[in-house]
């Protein structure tokens, strides 16, 4: 992809930033500081955008200016892990955001430590592979223990809630969560 059409695509793109996480241009421009009819400018593609707005949407979003604008990657193709502490958990993003889907590592810390189980429901699947130690998946009424090496994949408006099911040391898994997902484990109440 050239420069222009780079370019070209920045507008759809932060349109479709906006959209994952369910902000509508009032919210987005209460959080950046950016008026909303500037946003609407921008996602149309009727302006491009400066630094003076990248930085703040980019603050917004969390993600790298150059992920942002979907700039050509050159260079390391490592991801550069940045530790995400929420609810007690540590999440460990395993790639750059840029699909409807986003990989994480999670660290339940030992049972002992743990914060009581709290249900969520929230429209979606998510999918998880135990590492390392074992966990508790509670789903509605019942409640399944995994042990490394095995897998779950449930729907997500079923009552459910994932606990370490140790309380000598933390357990570790992959999980895999859409947009309503993430936006629940990382950046919900």
């Amino acid at each position: 992809m050239d420069d222009e059409q780079v370019l070209d695509a920045v507008g759809a793109r932060l349109r479709g930033f906006r959209r994952t996480l369910g902000l509508s241009l009032a919210e987005l421009a209460d959080r950046s500081g950016i008026s909303a009819s500037t946003i609407s400018r921008l996602e149309r593609g009727l302006v491009r955008p400066g630094l003076e707005q990248l930085l703040p949407l980019a603050r917004v979003y969390g993600l790298p200016l150059d992920e942002l604008v979907a700039a050509p990657r050159v260079g390391d193709p490592r991801v550069h892990l940045k530790a995400i502490r929420r609810h007690g958990l540590t999440y460990i993003p395993l790639g750059v955001h840029g699909g409807a889907l986003q990989a994480f590592k999670v660290i339940y810390p030992p049972a002992s430590k743990a914060r009581a189980p709290r249900y969520n429901t929230h429209p979606g699947r998510e999918w998880f592979y135990v590492l390392d130690g074992s966990v508790n998946l509670a789903l509605a009424d019942s409640r399944t223990v995994l042990k490394a090496g095995e897998a779950a994949e449930f729907d997500t408006m079923t009552p459910h809630w994932i606990a370490n099911a140790r309380d000598d040391r933390p357990a570790e898994t992959i999980a895999i969560y859409g947009p309503q997902g993430e936006r629940i484990h990382l950046t919900g109440p």
